[in-house]
């Protein structure tokens, strides 16, 4: 099994990337192949498929879609391919936040994801992709304590958290933090 490789883009075609490495060309397929550069060294994430005869490597940018490609693999009818095309995406957290919403729509725009396959997803991995972030005070995670108490989902939260000012009141911050919210 391997995390990474780091090596120097040798060849890009349309479905995949050849990263060599010591003098060996991993053939990687990826979501958006014109999205790296040739001769460039680079870290890629990688995961290992094994389909009997055939092996087969995927390479992310990022750990994130990485991940999200692995949590996509376990909703039952999407295969790496649909899940490639998903990650084709510009921003994740775009999908992301679609999953969080149940937003099929957006989901069914996306090459081999029809309706149902959408509903799966979002049924699947609702709730299990916002990851709990640090927020380095006990006044922001107060904060984010009691909007949740108020019934405010993590997705709400999170983006208001973004957008205060903190704070050593948390009186303060949770008076501004509605006027957002209310707006």
């Amino acid at each position: 099994m391997y995390s990474y490789l780091v090596g120097k883009i040798a060849k890009i075609r349309p479905n995949y990337i050849v990263l060599e490495v010591n003098n060996i060309g991993y053939q990687l397929i990826v979501s958006n192949p014109y999205l790296y550069t040739l001769n460039e060294e680079m870290k890629v994430y990688v995961h290992q498929r094994v389909r009997e005869p055939d092996i087969f490597l995927y390479g992310f940018q990022t750990e994130e879609q990485k991940d999200l490609f692995l949590k996509l693999l376990n909703v039952s009818g999407i295969g790496p391919k649909s899940a490639l095309s998903i990650l084709a995406t510009d921003n994740i957290n775009d999908v992301i936040v679609a999953i969080e919403e149940g937003n099929v729509k957006l989901l069914t725009k996306f090459p081999g994801i029809g309706t149902k396959s959408a509903q799966q997803i979002i049924l699947d991995l609702k709730g299990k992709l916002i990851v709990e972030e640090e927020t380095g005070t006990k006044e922001l995670d107060d904060l984010q304590e009691a909007l949740s108490a108020l019934g405010y989902s993590k997705t709400e939260i999170r983006k208001v958290v973004k957008k205060i000012t903190p704070s050593n009141k948390i009186e303060v911050m949770i008076k501004e933090a509605l006027s957002i919210l209310l707006k």
